[in-house]
């Protein structure tokens, strides 16, 4: 064990930075979440459009972030040096806690969707919440293997969770040059009206959470100088863009009474226009995109107690390192947490414990983003960040949209960020009183 960073660390090339941001953005949730966009019609297109173009403006200040202050911890970092220690920790603490909750939230997805495959494992009493358990320990155990060996698990099952989506993509391609526009929606079927845009933007804006993820593993990846820009960059563009295709085609290309009654919108896709049998495989892609980002964000959540115990806001317990140079003891604590989570709320239903654990896991992330437009805002000011033409306007901008992203969440979404916000101070006061009594 040691306490200090790894001189030479096993990090994360190109590949494994882009697929992390792009396998924690897709998970369970967009195999859904056309449901919900089919009795909004166009306004669906409209409203990813404006939410890809929000994120990529959040995605490009945290790039720039990213370039000049290289490495670190996102959440910590930054803040940290816009705002000082209170309010880096104050951040990274709320953001730790939506990565666990986060974790809790995805393995209760996979176990759901894997009882569509084997329903013994719905209706046996306790095997839901036994099962999540052991799905989030499993990639507990993986990533303590090594970051290389959590990065190559990432890689794999990005590139299969992408094969139902480009599937729908092909198909939508197929039908259209084969049918022409008529097979389309009608485009006055629904008003297109600002309200409408922004009721299917608050509800697009869920789908593209995590593209922060290379910026909260910064130590972990190669030259991130270099590559936690692009990795950011690329991957929030090609999941938007894959989004827009994909949910576009099953919203407009099937009827919007159908999708908003299914509980399986892409199955039902491929049901419709490829063959019946597909429906059962597309819970099985479903799985696994859910697994895939349980692996991103296992990685993530031993990084920020690592990354706040080395700038001693929390225990130095936690700066202890494996053989594999991973912060085990952060991931014991914070695995612990996620399957107390899932333990203590089992008898609630799947979906309502998905639903509560979702709202828990966005109201602390859309936090992070207004603190990250605002740090880059008072950053340039600092002169820790360059400035360029054009940067000031894409900050405020995303300043904005970070403003209005919780104002779409709603007002439980608000409290739940303050609550556990507010869950930190003690931690924190007890460190500043540890520390002004340490030696020097």
């Amino acid at each position: 064990m040691t306490d200090a960073p790894p001189a030479h660390p096993r990090l994360m090339g190109p590949w494994m930075a882009t697929a992390l941001v792009i396998g924690n953005m897709i998970g369970s949730g967009v195999f859904l979440l056309p449901a919900s966009l089919a009795p909004l019609g166009w306004n669906s297109l409209y409203g990813w459009l404006l939410t890809i173009g929000g994120t990529l403006c959040l995605a490009y200040i945290c790039a720039r972030m990213a370039r000049d202050m290289a490495g670190g911890c996102g959440p910590l970092t930054y803040t940290r040096a816009a705002f000082g220690d209170g309010m880096g920790f104050i951040v990274a603490w709320s953001y730790w806690i939506s990565v666990f909750v986060a974790n809790a939230t995805l393995a209760v997805a996979a176990i759901s969707n894997l009882s569509i495959l084997w329903p013994v494992l719905g209706t046996t009493p306790g095997a839901p919440a036994i099962a999540a358990v052991a799905v989030i320990w499993l990639f507990t155990i993986i990533n303590c293997l090594g970051v290389r060996t959590a990065g190559g698990v990432q890689v794999i099952t990005t590139l299969l969770k992408l094969v139902p989506l480009a599937g729908a993509i092909g198909v939508a391609a197929w039908i259209l040059l084969r049918d022409g526009s008529g097979a389309v929606a009608p485009y006055d079927a629904q008003p297109i009206t600002a309200y409408n845009i922004s009721a299917a933007a608050t509800l697009t804006l869920f789908a593209l959470l995590g593209f922060e993820s290379a910026l909260v593993a910064g130590d972990r990846i190669a030259n991130p100088r270099k590559l936690i820009p692009r990795a950011t960059l690329v991957g929030v563009g090609l999941t938007g863009l894959i989004y827009l295709l994909c949910s576009s085609a099953v919203t407009l290309l099937l009827p919007a009474d159908a999708v908003a009654g299914s509980a399986s919108p892409f199955a039902l896709f491929f049901a419709t226009f490829v063959h019946p049998a597909l429906g059962p495989l597309v819970a099985l892609f479903a799985v696994i995109a859910a697994l895939g980002a349980i692996n991103g964000y296992v990685l993530l959540q031993g990084e920020i107690p690592l990354a706040l115990a080395r700038v001693n806001l929390f225990p130095h317990w936690f700066c202890r390192l494996n053989r594999n140079e991973i912060p085990v003891r952060a991931h014991i604590l914070s695995s612990t947490l996620a399957s107390l989570l899932v333990l203590t709320n089992y008898s609630r239903s799947m979906a309502d414990l998905f639903v509560f654990m979702l709202l828990v896991t966005t109201s602390v992330s859309l936090l992070f983003y207004l603190a990250a437009a605002a740090s880059s805002l008072k950053l340039v000011r600092l002169g820790k960040i360059q400035s360029s033409p054009g940067f000031d306007l894409i900050a405020v901008t995303a300043f904005i949209y970070s403003c209005w992203t919780l104002y779409g969440a709603g007002i439980e979404a608000s409290v739940w960020s303050v609550v556990m916000t507010a869950t930190g101070l003690p931690v924190y006061w007890w460190m500043r009183r540890r520390n002004a009594a340490a030696p020097a």
